[in-house]
C-alpha cells in the first residue's frame, strides 16, 4: 500500500488532514431560480439557508431571479464580485422543461468543472428516486474563487445535495481554492 493511502501514516489519511486544515465558517450566497416562487414561499432557498447556518457557515446574499439565462448569468456575476463570498448554491432550473435553463446559463460561466459532484448527486437520487435522476442536470464548479453549485429547486433535492455532498465537502473545497 502506498503512502497516500496509507491512514496510519500521520495518524490520518491525506483527505482528512487537507479537512483538517479548512476553513470552519464559509460565507455563502443563495440563489432560488423559479418563475413561481416569491421570498416567502421559497422553501427550498430557506433549507439551503437553515443548513449552511447550522453548520456554521454565513449568508452573505439571497435572491430569488426568474429562471431566465441572461438574469441569472448577471446575478451569478453580480455575486461573484461582492468581497468575501466564496461559495453560491442556486436552486432550480436543472431538468429539461422549456423553462429549465439555470444549466445553460451556469455552465457557461464555470472556469473548472467539477464533475464528480452531477454524477454523485445523480447516482444518489437514482437510489431514492430511480431511473428519473437521469433528467437532473445538477452541476458544480468554479465561477472565478467562488464555488458553485446547481442542483434541482425541490425540498428533497436540496437536502440531498446538502446534507449527503455540498456541506461534507463545503470547506474543504474553499481551502483548496484558496491554496
Amino acid at each position: 500500500m502506498s503512502a497516500y493511502h496509507d491512514p496510519h501514516v500521520h495518524g490520518q489519511s491525506p483527505c482528512a488532514e487537507h479537512k483538517a486544515r479548512s476553513p470552519v465558517s464559509i460565507e455563502c450566497g443563495i440563489i432560488t431560480c423559479s418563475d413561481t416562487r416569491t421570498p416567502e414561499t421559497d422553501k427550498s432557498g430557506q433549507l439551503i439557508r437553515e443548513l449552511l447556518t447550522q453548520a456554521g457557515h454565513r449568508i452573505g446574499a439571497y435572491h430569488v431571479v426568474k429562471d431566465e439565462p441572461i438574469e441569472v448569468r448577471e446575478l451569478v456575476r453580480q455575486l461573484g464580485a461582492q468581497p468575501g463570498l466564496e461559495a453560491l448554491i442556486i436552486n432550480g432550473g436543472t431538468g429539461i422543461s422549456r423553462r429549465d435553463s439555470t444549466f445553460e446559463a451556469v455552465d457557461g460561466l464555470l472556469d473548472k468543472r467539477l464533475p464528480g459532484f452531477g454524477e454523485l448527486f445523480r447516482y444518489l437520487s437514482y437510489k431514492e428516486i430511480d431511473s428519473s435522476a437521469m433528467l437532473s442536470r445538477a452541476t458544480a464548479g468554479l465561477y472565478q474563487e467562488i464555488v458553485l453549485f446547481s442542483v434541482p429547486g425541490s425540498s428533497g433535492a436540496v437536502r440531498l445535495a446538502m446534507e449527503a455532498l455540498i456541506l461534507p465537502e463545503l470547506a474543504h473545497i474553499v481551502g483548496e481554492i484558496r491554496k
